[in-house]
């Protein structure tokens, strides 16, 4: 095993950054679509209760 540069080094640690950065902007965009998601299913279930419709639970 050989000793990496130091210039091999900073293009690690530049690659391991970005990588980082790729997986937490994939966590927060999976949170926010299932927030919305969340939301959407409150929203449509408040209707169908105010429209006299009835809510199953469970399928």
């Amino acid at each position: 095993m050989r000793r990496l540069t130091p210039e091999e080094m900073k293009a690690r640690s530049k690659r391991n950054l970005a990588i980082a950065g790729v997986l937490v902007a994939f966590v927060v965009l999976v949170f926010t679509v299932t927030v919305l998601n969340l939301k959407r299913n409150i929203d449509a279930r408040a209707d169908a209760i105010a429209a006299g419709q009835p809510v199953e639970y469970a399928r």
